[in-house]
């Protein structure tokens, strides 16, 4: 199965290497790989024309133009992605292994299922080996979600068959439209999702849910007229989703 990684990118000089490499170097080869480039006026393009070169076995599409946000560059990737598998890595993150997309595929194949997901750990801007947070999933069951319970999103690899019926991410969403397509995916029936019990995702932190106060207070609106919307809950799920991470500060 041809495997679709997108990646939105702005201003994203400084860790795009990173991200790229991390995608780049993967033991499974049938990748197509999307940077979806929101017109950047930093060094950002030279860099991934760059490693463009460097790997020139490795389908690499780069589109720049301007967008809405990251959920539009998203839905642009997802409308161009010609995988049967869809994945994101975002340009502060990186995948955690080389084998990665290919434990993805074993799984999606053996359990013909229509999307996985794994565990992903928060590590600091300038040591992406210093883990901060470590957020661990499990298998889903439809009654964790009215305890605000959700996999992290950058884990989630689906057939792109499921963006086929579900759609793509809703704009209307500034911050929590990947809270919204999850509630939507999680909350239907016949949609089979499976874990991956492994870290899937290194994730910087300082991402633009938790940059500021502002943000943190957008973010919980948000993913409160998610919930509502979706009825999985109330302010009770929306509490217990905020007090969640706490506790992904001791989980190792």
């Amino acid at each position: 199965m041809k495997v679709s990684i997108i990646t939105a990118t702005y201003n994203s000089a400084a860790t795009i290497q990173d991200c790229m490499t991390s995608v780049l170097s993967q033991s499974y080869t049938n990748v197509e790989y999307l940077i979806m480039d929101g017109a950047s006026t930093d060094a950002t393009l030279a860099r991934v024309e760059e490693l463009k070169e460097t790997y020139p076995d490795v389908c690499i599409k780069i589109y720049s133009e301007p967008d809405k946000g990251i959920y539009d560059a998203l839905n642009k990737g997802i409308s161009r992605a010609t995988g049967d598998i869809i994945g994101f890595v975002h340009s502060d993150d990186l995948l955690a292994s080389p084998k990665v997309v290919q434990q993805v595929v074993a799984m999606l194949t053996t359990q013909g299922c229509d999307g996985v997901y794994g565990d992903l750990k928060y590590v600091t801007q300038q040591d992406t080996d210093q883990v901060v947070r470590f957020w661990k999933s499990r298998p889903f069951h439809p009654k964790l979600l009215k305890t605000g319970w959700m996999p992290p999103h950058p884990t989630v690899f689906l057939k792109a068959s499921v963006y086929e019926e579900l759609g793509l991410f809703d704009t209307r969403y500034t911050i929590a439209a990947d809270y919204d397509f999850l509630l939507r995916l999680f909350t239907t029936p016949h949609i089979s999702m499976h874990y991956i019990p492994e870290t899937i995702t290194l994730m910087r932190l300082g991402g633009a849910s938790n940059r500021s106060l502002k943000n943190i207070i957008n973010k919980m609106t948000e993913d409160y007229k998610a919930i509502t919307t979706h009825r999985v809950g109330g302010f009770g799920t929306l509490f217990l989703k905020t007090a969640s991470k706490f506790s992904q500060f001791w989980k190792r």
